[in-house]
C-alpha cells in the first residue's frame, strides 16, 4: 500500500469539472451567490470525484464514510445571477486515510473562488480512521501527470 501521495507541480490528480446553474435561491440581497452555495458546490464536486474514481456506494458498502474535517474559501469575485459557473476539484496530496483537496468556481475562465478541503475516510461503526481503497490510490498515482507546456 502506498503510504502518502503528493501531486507534482501543475498537476491536478483526480481533476473533476461540473457546471453550475445559478438557482433563484442561491442569489442574496446583494445580487451575488450567497457563500453558502459554494459550499453546496464543493460537496457536488466531491461527490463527483469519488463516483468517479471510488465510487460512494462501494465505501458504503464497505462500511467506510469518507468526511471532511476542514474547509476554507477565498471568495475572489462574485458569481452573479446569469453566470454560468463551472467547478474543478482536484487531490494534491493523499495519505493512508486523509487527502488534501483543491477546487476552483470559475466564470468565463476567471477564478471567482478557491477552496481548499481535508478530508479523511472513517469506519463507520466506530468512527477511527480508515485507508483509502488501494483503487482510489491509483488512481491518483494514474492521473498524477502533468501535460507538457508548448
Amino acid at each position: 500500500m502506498i503510504a502518502n501521495l503528493k501531486a507534482v507541480e501543475d498537476a491536478r490528480p483526480l481533476l473533476v469539472t461540473l457546471p453550475f446553474r445559478v438557482q433563484t435561491y442561491d442569489v442574496d440581497w446583494a445580487g451575488h451567490v450567497n457563500n453558502g452555495v459554494y459550499v453546496r458546490w464543493l460537496e457536488d464536486l466531491r461527490l463527483e470525484m469519488l463516483e468517479v474514481h471510488c465510487p460512494m456506494k462501494g465505501l458504503l458498502d464497505q462500511g467506510l464514510a469518507p468526511i471532511l474535517v476542514r474547509t476554507e474559501i477565498d471568495y475572489l469575485h462574485p458569481v452573479k445571477f446569469f453566470d454560468a459557473p463551472v467547478g474543478h476539484l482536484w487531490c494534491d496530496k493523499m495519505g493512508r486515510a486523509t487527502m488534501n483537496l483543491h477546487a476552483e468556481i470559475c466564470v468565463e475562465g476567471r477564478v471567482c473562488c478557491r477552496a481548499r478541503q481535508r478530508g479523511a475516510l472513517l469506519h463507520a461503526d466506530t468512527y477511527r480512521p480508515a485507508r483509502f481503497p488501494a483503487r482510489f490510490a491509483e488512481a491518483f498515482v494514474r492521473t498524477n501527470c502533468v501535460a507538457e507546456k508548448g
